[in-house]
C-alpha cells in the first residue's frame, strides 16, 4: 500500500504542472491545448509501444475498448475543456470552490469497495482535508475578486460556468472511481500497457475533435475571425509534448499502479498532493511566498492525507476494525 501511496505522490507532483501550462500559452484557447496536448499523449504512448502496439490491440475485447473511451472522454478531454469553460464564465475562484470538493466526492463513491475503511473512522482525516479546502478557497476569494468572465458578465454565464464546473467535478470523480475499479478487475494488461493505450484513444479521440474544430471554423479554431497574436506553435507543441510526456504518459501510468494497489476510500485522498504541487509550482511561477491561509491550507491537507494513510495502514495490519 505504501508503493501504491508514493506512486500517488509521485502522480500528483506530474499533474501539478498542467496548472501553469495555461498561464503560459496564454494566447492558445482551452480547445487548442487540451487537443495538443492529448494529440502528443496519444503519439507518445504510440511511439513507446512500437512493436507491442499491435498485439496489445489484438487483446482489446469491445468491454475494453468502451472503458478506453469512456474514460479518455471523462478522464482527459470533456474534463479539460469543462474546466476550462468554467474558468472562463465563472471565474477562478468559484471553480476551484467546486473541483477543490473532488477527494471528498471520489472517497465517497468508493466506500463500499473491498478494503474501504468505514467512513466514521475517517471522519476526522476528511474534516481536516475539508478545513484545508475552505482555507484555500477563502484565500481566493479574498485576493481574486475579479472573475475570468469580467465584470460584464451576466448571471446566467456565471451559472453556466458554475454547471461546467460541476460537470469537470463529476467527470473525474467517475472516472477516478471507475478506473480504479476496472484495473482491480482486469489484471489481464500491466498498468503501463493500460496507460500506454489509454494515452493512444485520447489522441485519436482528441485528433477527431481537432479536426471537427477546423472544420467547423475554418482553420480558426479560435472561432474569433483572426489570429491572435504571439502564437508560436513551435512552443506550443514542445511545452504540450513534455506536459504529454510528464502529466499524462509518466502521471497516468504511477496512478494506475497506485489504483490497483490502494482503496479507493485513500486514492481520493492521494488526488490531493495534485492540488499541493500545483500550489508550489505556483509559487515558484509568480516568484512569491505563500501566504498565511494557503500554508494553514497545505499543512491541513497534508495532515489530513497522512492520518487517512495510517488508518488504512492499521485496517490492512488488523488493527482496526468497523466495530472499534
Amino acid at each position: 500500500m505504501w508503493h501504491g501511496v508514493f506512486c500517488g505522490l509521485l502522480a500528483g507532483a506530474m499533474w501539478g504542472m498542467v496548472f501553469i501550462v495555461p498561464a503560459y500559452l496564454t494566447a492558445f484557447t482551452p480547445l487548442e491545448m487540451a487537443c495538443g496536448r492529448y494529440i502528443a499523449y496519444g503519439l507518445i504512448a504510440a511511439g513507446l509501444l512500437h512493436r507491442r502496439l499491435p498485439p496489445l490491440l489484438r487483446r482489446l475485447d469491445r468491454t475494453d475498448v468502451s472503458a478506453m473511451v469512456k474514460h479518455a472522454l471523462a478522464g482527459n478531454i470533456v474534463y479539460y475543456m469543462l474546466l476550462a469553460l468554467a474558468v472562463q464564465m465563472a471565474g477562478v475562484s468559484a471553480t476551484s470552490l467546486i473541483i477543490g470538493v473532488l477527494p471528498i466526492t471520489v472517497t465517497l463513491m468508493g466506500r463500499k469497495d473491498h478494503g474501504a475503511v468505514p467512513l466514521r473512522q475517517l471522519a476526522w482525516p476528511l474534516l481536516l482535508v475539508a478545513a484545508g479546502i475552505a482555507c484555500i478557497n477563502i484565500d481566493v476569494f479574498s485576493h481574486d475578486a475579479v472573475t475570468s468572465a469580467g465584470a460584464g458578465a451576466t448571471l446566467a454565464v456565471k451559472l453556466a460556468g458554475v454547471a461546467c464546473a460541476v460537470g469537470a467535478l463529476l467527470c473525474w470523480t467517475w472516472y477516478s472511481v471507475d478506473n480504479a475499479r476496472y484495473l482491480k478487475r482486469n489484471p489481464h494488461f500491466s498498468s503501463g500497457e493500460w496507460s500506454a493505450l489509454y494515452g493512444v484513444s485520447s489522441g485519436l479521440i482528441a485528433l477527431v475533435i481537432a479536426a471537427a474544430a477546423l472544420a467547423a471554423f475554418h482553420g480558426d479554431v479560435t472561432g474569433a475571425g483572426a489570429v491572435a497574436s504571439g502564437r508560436d506553435w513551435t512552443v506550443f507543441w514542445i511545452v504540450n509534448a513534455s506536459l504529454a510526456l510528464g502529466a499524462s504518459v509518466i502521471g497516468n501510468h504511477l496512478w494506475n499502479i497506485a489504483s490497483r494497489t490502494v482503496p479507493l476510500t485513500l486514492s481520493g485522498q492521494l488526488i490531493l498532493f495534485e492540488t499541493l504541487f500545483a500550489l508550489g509550482y505556483g509559487f515558484i511561477y509568480h516568484q512569491q511566498w505563500p501566504r498565511v491561509l494557503e500554508v494553514a491550507a497545505m499543512l491541513l491537507l497534508v495532515t489530513g492525507v497522512m492520518w487517512s494513510v495510517r488508518l488504512h495502514a492499521l485496517d490492512s495490519a488488523g488493527t482496526v476494525h468497523p466495530g472499534d
